[in-house]
């Protein structure tokens, strides 16, 4: 069983930098794919970024490949570093696992960002 526990969110102005985290409580990240996702109301889940199990590629969406990094820490924690934050990246931000055929997502932190 994979427990996700996603932190780290709050309100920021534009311009600015965060970094949010993604840890289990229960089984070890170890083997899998990591990704963070992100959600507006009214708008589906859209994929954010995705860094591999062994920590060798990681892959963004378009929209904030340059400004976030994706990372992994060992096999309990993955990270997602967030600078130049701009209004559109505000949303809820969820970390996501694919494990033995089984999606595993976290409650979601909050992420804000004000122009």
């Amino acid at each position: 069983q994979v427990h996700l526990v996603e932190s780290g969110g709050g309100l920021r102005q534009a311009g600015a930098s965060l970094r949010l985290s993604c840890t289990t409580a229960g089984q070890s990240f170890r083997g899998y794919a990591v990704g963070w996702f992100r959600q507006v109301p009214g708008k589906e889940r859209e994929f954010v970024a995705t860094i591999t199990w062994d920590g060798g590629s990681e892959y963004y969406v378009d929209s904030v490949r340059g400004r976030f990094t994706i990372s992994r820490n060992g096999v309990k924690a993955v990270y997602l570093q967030m600078n130049s934050l701009k209004s559109e990246d505000t949303a809820v931000y969820f970390c996501n696992v694919v494990a033995a055929g089984k999606d595993y997502w976290g409650q979601g932190t909050q992420v804000t960002v004000s122009s």
